[in-house]
């Protein structure tokens, strides 16, 4: 350890008392998938099986909370008539299904004048889509900012959206916008209200204020323990997009829509998934790679499902063409109809990327960086350079009217999805991708049953969740350290843990050494 990792043990430590989060439903394991690591490898038919139930789990919460979409559509609806906007807010997972809602609003009303009344934001600004922004959740004064410049006023609706119910940047947006706007805002969250009142004051001072709409979503354990990439995200985005989405239609009609899609899924055959989830992991371990190739109008579900690989499974981020050195992912999303960075940008987003030009962050939120994540034609070439002989695979998702289209090498499927609302389709594909990466992560062994022992500790709710985890696996080895112990060695560890090594298992093996 150094004399820099312990100070910043010891500045984690004074705060710890805010995120230690272990009792939170979300970050609890799922016992359904206690050994899903195995059976990724084994019995891989079962685990798309039990994936997906726990989707078809995730839909039946979300049947049961059609009257407050109902209502939060009325607030919408309500909004939108006297000339105000809607603003979407999260952090992570959440901001980026936040930039998803927009995108599907710009993609529906492409040609009339309701293209512009909804925006969305997420910590770290439209960067943080493709590239987490260390500890920018930790400071809720981040979040009012962010909603400030970005124009909210008086009479504009925000709904802010958190998978734990307890990030302080989203929990900054909602209480600046209770004080900006007589529109109350919503609150979004997948945690029941009195363990986070237990776990949080700040969740509790949300939970408790009146001039703040909440909207509980709780679906119970993710199917990776603490990966609220997945269930969490899956309802939050379908509660949100349906009441934005279905603004003009009647409560009768989102109740049908919602029973509709839920009896879709869990009628649906996915296992088609399987040889495709089989041919990334070869293409993975021959040392190979795979270019995601997508259409503009699935590409922010598919850049959603691949960058938030990296800081689930501590994999290689996308590159960015203005910081030379870095190694390269192992996937790369890929739009062929875009001839460079910015035309790639507006065609993902339906509209031009939104930045943080803030000094006091050295611009890593800034259109320079952004522009640096190029995944338009030049992204062949670039890669071509940069790796020589090195072998890339594409696989092409595309949407043909009502159908979802995947081909990787010579494996194809044709998978229907026979809805007219965009929010939907998307929803399909998500919790396929999912399915998908998470089930190719379990065959690399990037985690162990279901536990995340290659999570990546870059914000204080992570290293919270890295030292339960590192406690977790010492106390099977009859291993007993105190938390601050823990979070001393850990914080060692990050300084010289490769960002692809499981930093959980690395100070694992540390502590093993020094207590054989």
């Amino acid at each position: 350890m150094s004399l820099n990792s312990d100070k910043k043990a010891e500045e984690f430590l004074a705060i710890s008392g805010q995120y230690k989060l272990g009792g939170l439903v979300t970050e609890a394991p799922h016992p359904a998938t206690a050994d899903l690591s195995s059976l990724a490898s084994n019995d891989l038919h079962k685990a798309v099986s039990i994936l997906k139930d726990l989707d078809v789990t995730t839909l039946k919460v979300l049947s049961g909370k059609k009257a407050e979409i109902c209502y939060l559509k009325n607030a919408i609806l309500d909004t939108l008539n006297t000339g105000n906007n809607i603003y979407f807010c999260g952090c992570g997972a959440t901001g980026r299904l936040s930039l998803t809602i927009e995108t599907l609003w710009r993609q529906v009303h492409e040609f009339d004048d309701l293209n512009g009344r909804v925006f969305s934001f997420m910590a770290g600004g439209d960067v943080a889509l493709i590239r987490s922004i260390e500890n920018f959740e930790d400071f809720p004064h981040y979040g009012a900012r962010q909603l400030a410049e970005a124009g909210f006023k008086d009479g504009d609706l925000l709904i802010a959206t958190t998978e734990g119910g307890e990030t302080p940047f989203v929990i900054g947006a909602a209480e600046k916008a209770a004080g900006i706007s007589y529109r109350k805002p919503f609150f979004l969250y997948c945690n029941p209200d009195d363990l986070l009142c237990i776990a949080a004051e700040r969740s509790r001072l949300v939970i408790e204020n009146p001039a703040i709409e909440k909207i509980n979503l709780t679906v119970g354990p993710m199917a990776v323990t603490g990966s609220t990439r997945m269930q969490s995200s899956t309802i939050l985005l379908a509660a949100a997009g349906i009441a934005l989405l279905c603004y003009n239609e009647s409560d009768e009609y989102i109740s049908d829509s919602i029973d509709e899609f839920s009896e879709f899924w869990e009628s649906a055959d996915i296992h088609f998934i399987e040889n495709f989830i089989i041919k990334e992991t070869e293409c993975y371990r021959r040392g190979e790679y795979l270019l995601y190739e997508a259409d503009n109008r699935l590409g922010i579900t598919i850049i959603t499902d691949t960058t938030e690989r990296s800081p689930t499974f501590s994999l290689y981020p996308f590159e960015n063409e203005n910081e030379p050195g870095q190694p390269p992912s192992l996937c790369y999303i890929y739009m062929p109809s875009s001839d460079n960075s910015k035309e790639a940008w507006n065609s993902l987003l339906w509209r031009a990327p939104r930045t943080l030009e803030w000094p006091e962050i050295d611009g890593i939120a800034s259109m320079h960086r952004l522009l640096g994540f190029d995944f338009s034609t030049e992204l062949i070439r670039r890669r071509e350079r940069s790796l020589k002989e090195a072998v890339h695979h594409l696989f092409k998702i595309s949407l043909d009217k009502s159908e979802i289209h995947f081909v990787l090498d010579d494996e194809k499927f044709i998978f229907s999805a026979p809805f007219r609302n965009p929010l939907f389709i998307h929803l399909l594909l998500k919790m396929i991708l999912n399915t998908h990466s998470t089930l190719v992560m379990g065959r690399l062994g990037r985690y162990e049953g279901n536990v995340m022992t290659y999570v990546r500790a870059s914000n204080n709710k992570l290293i919270d969740r890295a030292i339960r985890y590192i406690d977790l696996i010492l106390k099977n080895k009859n291993i007993n350290l105190s938390y601050e112990d823990l979070a001393h060695i850990l914080f060692g560890m990050i300084e010289r843990t490769p960002v692809d090594q499981a930093i959980v298992l690395a100070t694992v093996a540390e502590i093993e050494k020094q207590n054989p």
